[in-house]
């Protein structure tokens, strides 16, 4: 069993104030738990990463201006190795499953237990990624029924940050992580972030593969 990380940062995202204040109770009584930072809206939660990348953020998927797809868009195109867990009162399989595609690390009600919430944030934190029958259900029954769209466009573009198809491309195109990292003028840690996540989306088991994937759903052009 993997042990948990000391002196955790977690950042919360929600517009509603006494549901912060509450999760920020339950998380300050965890004993690995250091720092807990509350934001109400994106450019408040991406300065906060700008200066310290929270450990786990956990995210609100209705909120009043953007919602938790494009915050999660947005974000995970700066911050590729951010860890979100969103926690929503939402619990159609169509939103399960757009926010785990998009990179989501777990998907939690509202109206979870809090050892349940503990539970998942610990396992994202040892493991980075936290799977519950709920969330194995959704994503099993969106394979069972695929869009009647083309077959050509199965796969949604927008699965990937624009971050994300920049990289795909450098990829694509032979360079290295240092090459891709300097083009681009992020760090190589960043790099092999984005690079994990885009085989991850794709299930893909090798760079060979997510080069076939790319060139089969057009995302080269």
């Amino acid at each position: 069993m993997e042990l948990l990380p000391k002196s955790v940062h977690i950042a919360l995202l929600d517009d509603h104030p006494l549901f912060r204040q509450g999760l920020r109770h339950l998380l300050q009584e965890l004993a690995y738990v250091e720092t807990v930072t509350e934001a109400t809206e994106l450019a408040e939660l991406q300065a906060v990463c700008r200066q310290h990348l929270p450990d786990v953020l956990l995210l609100d998927l209705q909120m009043p201006q953007l919602n938790g797809a494009e915050v999660a868009q947005l974000l995970l195109g700066e911050f590729a190795e951010l860890k979100i867990i969103v926690l929503s009162m939402f619990s159609a399989d169509k939103f399960i499953t757009q926010m785990m595609k998009l990179g989501a690390r777990s998907y939690v009600s509202k109206d979870t237990s809090p050892t349940e919430l503990t539970q998942a944030i610990s396992a994202v934190l040892t493991t980075g990624y936290h799977y519950t029958p709920r969330i194995s259900q959704a994503l099993t029954r969106g394979l069972q029924q695929p869009d009647r769209r083309s077959a050509g466009s199965l796969f949604e573009e927008t699965t990937f940050t624009t971050r994300e198809k920049e990289v795909l491309r450098l990829i694509c195109s032979g360079l290295t992580t240092s090459d891709i990292a300097n083009k681009l003028f992020i760090s190589q840690r960043t790099v092999e972030g984005h690079r994990q996540r885009l085989l991850d989306k794709s299930g893909s088991s090798n760079v060979a593969s997510l080069v076939a994937f790319a060139a089969k759903h057009d995302l080269l052009s």
